[in-house]
């Protein structure tokens, strides 16, 4: 399994190694978790981030008409946002 050397400081390693023992695990568990449960949140993120824009591009006349102070204007048209 390919690996990955992290640096971390003097508290940081002291913290890591006081939370690995209240929680009965390694210090490598403990850094392999919490990187796994941030793959997983990011990947949640850019899944749901593409729902809506899937959801909204779908829908994007009711918005535009339950919404219509917030449609660009003429002038607005062509230009980036």
């Amino acid at each position: 399994m390919p690996a990955l050397n992290v640096e971390f400081s003097d508290r940081e390693l002291e913290d890591l190694r006081q939370i690995a023992k209240e929680r009965g695990t390694s210090m490598k568990a403990l850094v392999r978790e919490a990187a796994a449960a941030d793959i997983a949140r990011h990947r949640a993120l850019q899944e749901g981030a593409e729902a809506f824009r899937r959801f909204f591009a779908t829908h994007a006349d009711e918005f535009a008409a339950a919404f219509p102070d917030d449609e660009p204007s003429a002038k607005d048209e062509g230009r980036a946002a």
